[in-house]
């Protein structure tokens, strides 16, 4: 491998490749289709005159030189992100664009109304929206803005945790009408994978006895199939109460919950467009306190702060 390698265009194929497992996973995240990928793959390769992954039924997997490369190839990505955010740190136009990554029930339920309200407000500002349970790196600028549940957001991020999802038991209409008294052991559940593993912990916690019928990793799903009336399921009341269809049937315990951080990196704190989505969003967010929080506005507190972001 020599100082051809470095062309960071044909690394950042390589890595997508590399962390997707896949061309088309890859694809995806570099927004290109999959014989692009393919073409550049096999292009580097003969470049370099040397194999960097194992082509298996199951996917791309790096052989020895490959997993060589890619430590380089990281480490490259680590400064040329970390060089991104500085510059990017000292814009000051309220113009350009900014990569928002979020949960789907999120990106679904909540944020619509208000990234309307922001564009209205800042018409020069594009906003690129990430939808996954992926965690994507804001150290290595995959995204610029995270609005994340959790509560332990990690301390390489400043932020603030501008609202609380608090969870309750679900059913629909036509589920429950046929269910009379039954009780909450003897209904059919959906639950939730590896991805929420919290949620599932504090759920078998709650009624250990319960099995779900269908997991899903994702919230916006189980919504969905307990509208369909698939059986009961624990749903954030901020979104589940928009649901005329869905009846709350039962409180959860109190450390049900999940804080609802909006997050980015250092860097980028004082970037205008950045600065300006982050000061408009936590305002947005503070005044669904009472619905994420499944209460009355006359109840509304307010949140709290990771960071003051100053």
């Amino acid at each position: 491998m020599d100082a051809k390698a470095q062309n960071w265009d044909d690394l950042r194929y390589f890595l997508a490749v590399a962390k997707t497992g896949s061309l088309s996973g890859a694809a995806r995240r570099l927004g290109v289709n999959h014989s692009t990928v393919f073409r550049r793959i096999g292009a580097f390769e003969t470049e370099l005159g040397v194999r960097l992954f194992e082509r298996l039924p199951s996917g791309y997997l790096l052989t020895q030189a490959g997993e060589e490369m890619r430590e380089g190839a990281l480490r490259v990505e680590d400064e040329i992100a970390s060089l991104s955010r500085k510059v990017t740190g000292q814009d000051l136009r309220l113009s350009g664009m900014i990569r928002v990554t979020t949960l789907d029930m999120l990106a679904f339920g909540l944020l619509p109304r208000h990234l309307a309200n922001f564009r209205t407000v800042y018409p020069g500002i594009e906003v690129e929206l990430i939808v996954g349970n992926v965690t994507l790196n804001l150290n290595r600028r995959e995204a610029d803005i995270a609005l994340r549940v959790g509560n332990a957001p990690p301390e390489t991020l400043v932020g603030r945790r501008v609202g609380q999802l608090v969870f309750a038991i679900y059913g629909s209409e036509n589920y429950l009408a046929g269910k009379g008294g039954t009780g909450l052991e003897q209904h059919d559940w959906i639950g939730f994978d590896t991805e929420h593993a919290a949620l599932t912990r504090r759920f078998s916690a709650f009624l250990p006895s319960a099995q779900p019928l269908l997991r899903t990793n994702s919230i916006a799903a189980a919504i969905a199939a307990t509208k369909a009336g698939l059986g009961l399921a624990p749903l954030p009341c901020g979104l589940a109460d928009l649901e005329t269809d869905l009846v709350r049937v039962a409180a959860l315990p109190e450390d049900f919950t999940l804080d609802l951080w909006l997050l980015t990196h250092e860097d980028l704190r004082q970037t205008a467009r950045i600065r300006a989505f982050l000061d408009f969003m936590a305002k947005e967010l503070a005044k669904e306190a009472s619905v994420l929080e499944g209460r009355s506005s006359s109840d509304a507190t307010r949140t709290g702060w990771k960071d003051d972001l100053c």
